[in-house]
């Protein structure tokens, strides 16, 4: 099924216009939008549905000897289109037809309800009320204050968003140009959202871009720098090509998805590029240096790729809404990445051979931009050089003779941030909350309320919301309205209500909508009687952060531990909006019939039979009526079921013809009932979910200190309950758990990957061991920038790994190269870290560089996408530091065992070279050859 999403809402209203008028100018609309390309899902929502009623008058029943079945039976009978066969002439065929379907009440005046051969006909007129209406069953919107029907127009996957809205706007500039009775105002339009985000990710991406081109162009030669980032379009255009089919679109998502990977292109190619300039320093042709460059870490680069794929491939596998969330965010990631391995190991290679980058004596220029990039670059190799030579290579070599120290160093950070979650210091959350420019505030009265009193109430909260707005406008920037517009339904039901209020967009406001709400809830005040009253402001990703599950089968358990949770939540400061899904149902008039009754002949069920058809209606018949579907209800008039005495005076037919008042022969009680009945894993279930006060706050502690501190009393108190754990907790654990069993599978690929690369088992284990440790950066870079750590953080690790790995590969080959020159263990180390250096250096830097602007945003658009970003490029600061320090000291220490460990088996103490596996490939080579 494709999915489908709302593009833009609006409303049609008019001063002192009726409600069916207003239906009909919506109706134009709807099927002049219909007729638009690439507009196919709309709805019409704000009015009840229409139906004709014919409203029976009990004393002319009685004075008639007339009964609700009889009245039915004569519209069914008489308000007919029916076909009645076929005549076949020798000239023509005819169809028998009778046309005497009226669609309209009026017409049905006159239809005869009973004749007798004495010639008295009694019509329809004559017992009943025959009126067209709308539906009892409120369901109206108020646009500011003005009656109105809301148009919503929604997108699919194959339709343009931006182009539909900007059709719809044009329509209604136009409209509203041409009508003075009637407008169209515009509520709500998710373009607007669309085009904001795209352009911040855009502009994001575009600086991202130069940002990875200015560090190219600083620590490498500038026309190697530019082959480098030349690979970046043809990338992501080869990405384009293929996505298309795939059905990604442009989205916040799929430019997040770019954005991730501009860092992560360039890095293959710098470790290419910076490959083939290193054999041409040594003296070889261009050609032959971009051959043999290449060639060289053509193994390391395919793993690299490969791992960061795998790893990304993990969002496809994951269950709940946040695997269908990033989805694109993959596809996009591991699209790319293919592309741009063809692009780093054939065409990459092809530009830089036949570039002036592999010149020899080329004379420098001495003037002009070039000259300003290469003292540029010459300062900044010196700087990277000073960096290599005089801190990174004596710590190197500090800690391969005081290993254990040096390892320590990460332990004890790791420990610490693991201390700084422990303890709060960092919080912690399951999902973040998604800012939104519109305020959802929706009321539930108890079932039955009256609609005036549930209109009365939610149109003072309405009231608060313009009081609010005006404060805030007072103090915005230009003095501009906060609040937009306020739409303002009743229904559906009479006991509930709501309130939509549209904000200015949030990149031109002062405030949270968060703040807004808060407000509007104060200015409120206590509303009493009201079954549940929520004030949002953002979209909860995975449901309500706060969400507790009673399971139990002791319906007077349940309840009574439904009351003391919700009581404990409700004294919460940290929580809002407490609510459950156990809402008093509608008072009851339970009916019982006396002995009498059953000697009349009569049933329960034959007298419900017949207060249904008068306090319900039956419904004599159903058709079409232009686009609206038009039920027709035989049932008292109003004023004849507004009070219980009417059940009192109401008379049953009995079998035999008489009649008999409904007290004679039943009996009644109120009571309340049910409204709904939920049933979880067997048991009944009473839901209890609340809301962050403020965002910023930890919804994993508060639900921490309700599993650890409120629930325990509480269950011990009523033991047949039993908690389940919902919302955002089991949105959470459901990612969680696939994550994990589904990353796994994704970290034994990668291994053997890994391990197929350098053809030993110990080296990728080295490898991935450093991964949890990149939490240290995860951690404060939370801190830092005042985000608590959720779900999506999480996430971030797992688009770590490849990136992680990635520099591990590229260090890790060089050393096994020196090993296979000949050189001691720990002078390859040492020469591995300073040759690979620079690389790592930079492709971490690039990586980092390519999400900084994005982490630098302050616009609200971006702040839901922040977590993850945080995660990858804190993570690969440190893993910079793990990758060029700890890893040496792994490696050592892993060499170490192997020596003590072939000891142990052979009694020899082998060299640290020879147990090493690039020392025996090469034996093997060599006795391959003799």
């Amino acid at each position: 099924m494709e999915a489908i999403a709302p593009t833009i809402n609006f409303t049609v209203s008019g001063t002192d216009l009726p409600l069916t008028t207003l239906k009909k100018y919506a109706r134009d609309v709807e099927n002049d939008l219909r007729a638009m390309p690439g507009i196919s899902q709309i709805s019409l929502t704000g009015f009840p549905d229409e139906e004709i009623e014919i409203a029976v008058r009990e004393i002319d029943l009685r004075a008639f000897d007339l009964t609700f079945a009889e009245v039915a039976q004569a519209v069914q009978g008489s308000n007919l289109l029916i076909s009645g066969g076929n005549i076949k002439t020798d000239y023509e065929d005819y169809l028998i037809r009778a046309r005497n379907r009226q669609y309209y009440g009026e017409d049905l005046h006159n239809l005869i309800v009973k004749a007798d051969r004495s010639g008295n006909v009694i019509y329809l007129k004559d017992v009943a009320t025959v009126r067209d209406r709308w539906n009892e069953n409120p369901d109206r919107l108020f646009f500011n204050d003005e009656v109105a029907i809301s148009i919503q127009v929604n997108n699919t996957n194959s339709e343009d968003m931006i182009a539909s809205a900007d059709a719809i706007n044009l329509y209604i500039e136009k409209f509203n140009a041409t009508h003075d009775n009637v407008q169209l105002n515009v509520a709500s339009d998710r373009s607007i959202v669309l085009k904001q985000r795209t352009d911040l990710l855009t502009e994001n991406a575009f600086i991202g871009i130069l940002l990875v081109l200015l560090f190219l162009s600083l620590f490498l030669n500038v026309r190697l720098a530019f082959w480098v980032a030349a690979g970046l379009p043809i990338a992501f255009l080869g990405m384009f090509i293929f996505a298309a089919n795939l059905g990604v679109t442009i989205n916040v998502l799929s430019l997040f998805g770019m954005i991730i990977v501009i860092g992560i292109l360039v890095d293959d190619g710098i470790v290419i590029g910076e490959n083939i300039y290193h054999h041409y320093e040594k003296g070889k042709s261009p050609i032959q240096a971009a051959i043999d460059g290449t060639m060289e870490v053509i193994p390391p680069i395919m793993s690299a790729i490969l791992t960061t794929m795998l790893a990304f491939s993990i969002f496809f596998f994951l269950d709940g809404g946040i695997g269908d969330f990033f989805k694109e965010v993959s596809t996009v990631v591991i699209l790319t990445l293919a592309v741009s391995l063809v692009e780093a190991l054939i065409i990459l290679p092809a530009h830089i051979a036949h570039s002036k980058a592999l010149v020899r004596n080329r004379k420098k220029p001495t003037s002009g931009l070039f000259y300003v990039f290469n003292q540029i670059n010459v300062k900044a190799d010196q700087f990277l050089v000073f960096c290599r030579d005089r801190i990174y290579g004596p710590y190197l070599k500090f800690f391969l003779k005081n290993r254990f120290l040096g390892l320590a160093i990460p332990f004890a950070l790791l420990i610490f941030s693991i201390g700084g979650i422990s303890s709060r210091v960092v919080r912690t959350s399951f999902f973040p909350n998604m800012a939104s420019d519109r305020v959802d505030i929706s009321l539930a009265m108890p079932q039955g309320t009256n609609e005036r009193i549930t209109d009365s109430i939610i149109s003072s909260i309405e009231e608060a919301a313009w009081l609010v707005g005006n404060e805030y406008t007072e103090k915005q920037t230009g003095n501009t309205p906060v609040i937009e517009n306020i739409i303002k339904r009743i229904g559906p039901g009479s006991s509930n209500a709501s309130l939509t209020i549209n904000l200015l967009p949030g990149e031109y406001r002062d405030f949270a909508s968060g703040d807004i709400t808060n407000a509007i809830r104060d200015k409120a005040g206590v509303i009493y009687g009201a079954e549940s009253l929520t004030f949002g402001s953002g979209m909860n990703f995975g449901g309500s952060p706060v969400a507790v599950s009673l399971l139990g089968n002791n319906i007077d358990e349940l309840k009574a531990a439904k009351t003391e949770l919700k009581s404990a939540l409700v004294t919460n400061p940290i929580l809002k909006d407490v609510s459950d899904t156990d809402p008093a149902g509608i008072k009851e008039v339970r009916i019982k019939l006396k002995n009498d009754a059953y000697i009349l002949g009569l049933t329960l069920q034959s007298v419900m039979n017949q207060v249904r058809s008068g306090f319900f209606g039956f419904q004599a018949q159903r058709f079409q009526r232009g686009q609206d579907e038009i039920k027709v209800w035989v049932r008292y008039e109003k004023e004849d079921r507004s009070s219980i005495r009417n059940l009192d005076d109401m008379w049953i037919s009995t079998p035999t013809g008489n009649k008999v008042p409904l007290s004679e022969i039943a009996t009644y009680e109120i009571a309340r009932g049910d409204v709904a009945i939920n049933h979880l894993e067997g048991r009944r279930e009473i839901q209890i979910t609340a809301d962050m006060a403020n965002p910023k706050e930890s919804a994993t502690d508060v639900m921490a200190d309700i599993k650890n501190n409120v629930l325990p009393d509480i269950l011990a108190k009523y033991p047949t309950v039993q908690p389940s754990f919902e919302g955002q907790n089991r949105e959470a654990a459901k990612t969680i758990n696939s994550a994990t069993r589904v990353g796994g599978i994704v970290l034994v690929l990668i291994y053997c990957v890994i391990a197929f690369t350098f053809r030993s088992y110990s080296q990728p284990l080295l490898l991935l061991i450093m991964v949890p440790f990149s939490l240290i950066g995860i951690v404060w870079g939370h801190y830092i920038h005042g985000f608590s750590i959720n779900i999506l953080s999480w996430l971030g690790i797992i688009a770590l790994v490849g990136i992680m790995v990635n520099d591990g590969l590229v260090l890790v080959g060089k050393f096994n190269s020196y090993l296979k020159q000949g050189m001691k263990f720990n002078d390859a180390m040492y020469e591995a870290g300073k040759s690979r250096f620079r690389a790592i250096f930079l492709t971490s830097l690039t990586t980092v560089a390519g999400l900084m602007p994005l982490l630098l945003e302050k616009s609200r658009q971006a702040q839901f996408l922040k977590p993850m970003a945080i995660s990858i490029s804190y993570g690969i600061m440190i893993a910079t530091f793990l990758t060029l320090l700890m890893l040496p000291l792994l490696l050592s220490i892993n060499n170490s065992l192997t020596v003590r460990i072939k000891w142990l088996i052979t009694g020899k103490m082998a060299s640290k070279e020879e147990v090493t596996r690039a020392v025996k490939e090469l034996k093997l080579e060599e006795n391959d050859k003799k």
